[in-house]
């Protein structure tokens, strides 16, 4: 099995998303594995690649530019690879309400091009990237792949989309696609729309901290740890046709974070709770923890970073890079 990503040197890996919190630094470990790798990110007219354009290894990669949603951008940027990694999504929960045709657009019809592309192109592993809330709340725990899916937001409606085209098409065609499902993935760079760093900017800013429903409870997991998910997936035998858990079993709530968040910052922390930044009652996602024992079984991975030590790496990030937040913007 694929335990190290030494099966990655000198191999063509195009990584969907790769400007992104978790795409970046996928590129990263495929990179550091010997992979020859192309990033596709969204086109924009100031040529930026998000992340990349910050990483250490920029120069070791071919960027492609385009939309997931144009079917010919993908298939451009596909050629000549023998792996694909899709990370590319539309994935702000929030932002779903207000726009769902958008999480439609890219995450359905984008991941349709994806899978259709490595269809014709011959594609030898394709990783599709799922999320925990398709399942909604948990309604059994720990939560194993087997859980039913709920869609409780337009986003995850739209992941759950994504999810079950990609398992027709190895039904169907026997593409050779394996879906991986991160729990709540945090670390450095991650934007702070997400909820460790909205609470991180504002406590380090000296600011109120300011949050809605402190008593969800979320399995967090450190973005190494995710990375290296990915990089053993692309290439461990026998996965083909699997979803796989990845998550620490270790159930976090929401309202304990400003506390852990201060320890590791060495600052007191005062919260108030602001009922408007509080999701729609019925598409609140109460709980999630993960049982991860299929992925220790098929591929060796477990979590080698705690939350504490995750949350430390994240206050020194955003303390050597207050350019990069506007607290005053963020709140959950």
């Amino acid at each position: 099995m694929a335990r190290n990503g030494a099966e990655l040197n000198g191999r063509r890996v195009l990584v969907t998303g790769a400007g992104g919190f978790i795409g970046s630094r996928v590129c990263e470990r495929l990179v550091e594995a010997g992979a020859d790798v192309r990033a596709l990110v969204r086109y924009t007219s100031d040529g930026e690649a998000g992340w990349l354009d910050r990483s250490p290894i920029r120069a070791g990669i071919e960027v492609a530019r385009g939309d997931l949603a144009d079917r010919d951008s993908v298939a451009e940027a596909m050629k000549g690879c023998e792996i694909v990694l899709h990370l590319g999504a539309l994935i702000a929960i929030p932002y779903s309400y207000l726009a769902p045709e958008s999480y439609v657009r890219t995450n359905i019809l984008g991941t349709l091009n994806v899978l259709q592309c490595a269809r014709e192109q011959g594609i030898g592993r394709l990783v599709h990237t799922s999320t925990s809330e398709v399942y909604g709340s948990a309604q059994t725990v720990p939560m194993t792949e087997d859980h039913p899916l709920v869609g409780q937001s337009p986003y995850s409606a739209s992941k759950i989309a994504a999810d079950k085209l990609a398992e027709s098409y190895h039904r169907s065609f026997g593409m050779p696609v394996v879906t991986l499902r991160p729990f709540n993935t945090f670390g450095p760079r991650q934007s702070a729309r997400a909820v460790i760093p909205a609470l991180a900017v504002q406590a380090l800013a000296g600011q109120v901290v300011r949050m809605g429903d402190p008593r969800p409870t979320r399995d967090f997991v450190f973005v190494d740890d995710t990375a290296d998910a990915f990089v053993r997936a692309a290439t461990a035998p026998g996965i083909e046709g699997l979803t796989l858990h990845f998550g620490g079993g270790r159930e976090i709530a929401v309202g304990d974070l400003p506390r852990m968040i201060g320890e590791a910052a060495g600052i007191d922390i005062t919260v108030e709770h602001d009922p408007q930044r509080m999701r729609p009652a019925a598409s609140e996602v109460e709980r999630l923890v993960a049982d991860a024992s299929r992925a220790r079984e098929w591929l060796g991975w477990t979590p080698r970073v705690s939350v504490e030590e995750g949350l430390a790496q994240v206050v020194d990030f955003i303390r050597a890079h207050p350019d990069l937040y506007r607290p005053q913007e963020y709140a959950v």
